[in-house]
This record gives structure tokens, sequence and C-alpha cells, in this order.
């Protein structure tokens, strides 16, 4: 455990070069994604994929991201056929992970897989995380970065309150552009499954697939799958169009509320909106939270997954 807050540095040559340093040291370090700030360590070091474990206080069972820098290196890790080479000429470098069976000579940490058979990768977009990426020459485990089953992080400064004294460092890149984390796929012999909804929609996945496989399986495969996720302190009432007493609402479209995911009712800022404005209402005063409806189309799949897992009980 780190007994001081993290230092935050604006993202730079220098500040990518001081988080490589450490991550080669086996310590973990915020960074920012397109999708959401990662809590990134080295996805081949056990001890420093158990130390971001212990700073996030996740179970063990719930298996990491581990992010590449390109195909290549993906094809290095896990078992490609036609569909996944597909999906990645189509998505990658994207908000799309998929889960597929690890190559025993993979050189990933057991602990970043859950000890399961299959790794989930991502090859990101955002800038910060790739310099990181070829800085380190490594791929990296990261999770989000914040304090398992709370609310994600989209800036640097929800990691920092998330995470003070727990990690070392994170690199200021601003607010992330997509605002929820990546779609998770798994391709296996049935099919294909869709195991997180992202910012790569369902309908997307199909139009290049085809029809998602009908084969259920119970069991945790990927992150996002906990009944319970993404949760803030306070209780949350999704579906609502006026607040109650002593209720934050977060409004949506023609339903205001004292803060907005989108007042023109637009998906992808509503997206880009929530975890910054669930934040935000649980700072506040007021001892609850509403959330106004958001259509389940599309990105709306997503957006309500988020909602639903933050408003489970815990």
């Amino acid at each position: 455990m780190i007994s001081q807050e993290p230092v935050v540095r604006r993202y730079g040559e220098a500040a990518i070069a001081e988080a490589a340093a450490l991550v080669l040291a086996g310590k973990p370090v915020g960074i920012a994604t397109e999708t959401v700030y990662g809590l990134a360590a080295d996805a081949t070091n056990g001890v420093a994929v158990a130390s971001i474990y212990a700073a996030k206080g996740r179970p063990s069972f719930n298996p990491l991201i581990v992010h590449v820098p390109d195909a290549e290196t993906a094809a290095r890790i896990a078992r490609f056929d036609d569909r996944a080479r597909l999906l990645a000429a189509r998505f990658w470098p994207g908000p799309l992970t998929m889960v597929l069976p690890l190559l025993a000579e993979a050189g990933i940490s057991t602990l970043a897989t859950a000890g399961l058979p299959t790794v989930a990768l991502r090859m990101p977009a955002h800038p910060a995380i790739r310099a990181l990426l070829s800085a380190a020459g490594r791929p990296l485990a990261a999770p989000s970065a914040n304090a398992s089953g709370g609310i994600s992080a989209t800036t640097a400064g929800h990691v920092a309150h998330s995470l003070a004294g727990r990690i070392p460092l994170v690199i200021d890149s601003g607010a992330t552009p997509v605002g929820l984390e990546s779609t998770i796929v798994a391709l296996d012999a049935h099919g294909w499954r869709l195991l997180r909804p992202g910012p790569i929609t369902r309908d997307a996945l199909a139009a290049l697939l085809g029809p998602a496989s009908q084969n259920e399986n119970a069991g945790i495969e990927a992150p996002g799958q906990l009944a319970s996720h993404y949760a803030p302190a306070k209780p949350l009432r999704l579906n609502a169009v006026t607040a109650d007493t002593d209720e934050w609402l977060i409004g949506f479209g023609t339903v205001s509320g004292h803060a907005t995911l989108s007042a023109a009712g637009n998906l992808q800022e509503a997206a880009a909106t929530l975890f910054g404005c669930l934040h935000e209402a649980d700072a506040s005063g007021l001892g609850s939270i509403a959330v106004a409806p958001v259509p389940d189309l599309g990105l709306g799949e997503a957006i309500n997954d988020r909602l639903r897992r933050a408003a489970a009980p815990r």
C-alpha cells in the first residue's frame, strides 16, 4: 500500500517514461484509454498483476483485459481464427475486446486470465495507453482504474480519488472520449456471444459475424459480468422522470434534472457523460440518485447495462 496520494502528471513524453519505468518495476499506473481510465501493469508479471487486484480490491476470479499494441502481438497470445481476424481488421484499434483461446506459450500471467483457458484481448486506440505500450514493450493488463465495483473513472481526478493511497502515478490526458468500457465478445466453437455490451453494438457485430450464438455460459468469462458493478455509494433509482425528496436526478432528453446525460437525447453524448454524472451525483449533498429512462437500442443497450448493474442490490 502506498501512503500518499498518487502523483498526477500531464500526458507527455516525460510522464510516459516515468510510467513505463514503474510498469517495468512491477507497479500499476493510471492511464487513459478511449473508453475509461485503466489501471495498467505488466501482464506477463504475476506480482505486477497481483498489484492491480490489491489496489482495486478486485476478486481474483474476475479476469482482466490484456491490452496489446497490434494484432501481431495479439496473435502470439491467443488463437486467432478467421472471425477474430475479421473483427480485428474492422474494429482495432478501438473499443472491442475479444475473448479467445489462450496459447500455451503466450507468457501471460495466470492471474490476468483468472486461470481460465481463454484471454481477453484489446488493441486500444487512445494515444496515452498506446505510448505506454510502446515505451514499456509489454502487454498491459488494465481494468478500469477505480475501486472494484465502484463507478468507473473517466478523468484522472476520478482515479486519484478512488485509488488514493493505492497507486503511485496517474497520467492525466483529460476526459476519456467514449466514456463506456469496451464491448466484449467471446468467440468459440458454438459461434459468438456478447459478454458485455459497449461502444461496438450488437448489430455491428452481427453485421460481420451473423446472429449470436444461443449457447449460455453462467461462469465469469470477462470483466463487467458481476451482477453489481459500476455502483455509486448512494442508492440508485432507474427510469425516473421526476426527482423524489432528497434525490439527485440525472436527466436525458426531455427529462431535465440536476445534470443531464444529454439534453439532445444523443446516446453517444450520454455514454461519454454517464460515469461523470454518477460521480457528480454521488458527491452531492443529496441522499440518493435517480436516472431518467434511456432507450435500450444501439449504444443504449450498453448504457442501460451499466445502469442496471449500478442499481443492483449489493
